[in-house]
């Protein structure tokens, strides 16, 4: 059974996550990632778990997370689960958010689908008096 893992070059990091080379090295400067291995070359090489975490900063970041945030829950998952408490409040938080967000959205959708059935009528009238 092989038990090697699978890493990726900073290059290969970055097109599946949809990142530049430049932000993920930005994202570790800032310690938004933990320290990623290197290879005999010292050249990064990001594991399976790094590209997860990446993933979940990038959903993060899509959703107005703070980088602030962002890197008190890295410290908090280097600390170890002693800090689960406190990384659940700081999710917790940005759950309410989210979800203030998504009511936001769903309100302007509910805004466009009016007008959108409102400019539809007014054709509808339009093509009844050219008819």
């Amino acid at each position: 059974m092989n038990n090697t893992q699978e890493l990726f070059t900073i290059q290969e990091a970055a097109e599946i996550t949809d990142l530049t080379v430049h932000t993920l090295r930005y994202y570790e400067r800032i310690g938004l990632l933990m320290p990623v291995g290197r290879a005999a070359n010292g050249h990064r090489r990001y594991s399976q778990q790094d590209i997860n975490l990446i993933k979940s900063l990038n959903r993060w970041r899509q959703t107005g997370m703070p980088l602030s945030d962002i890197q008190q829950y890295v410290k908090l998952v280097q600390e170890g689960e002693t800090t689960a408490s406190e990384r659940r409040a700081i999710l917790e938080t940005h759950r309410e958010t989210v979800v203030r967000q998504i009511e936001d959205l769903q309100s302007t959708l509910e805004l466009i689908d009016y007008k959108i059935e409102h400019y539809a009528n007014i054709e509808k009238e339009q093509e009844k008096i050219f008819a």
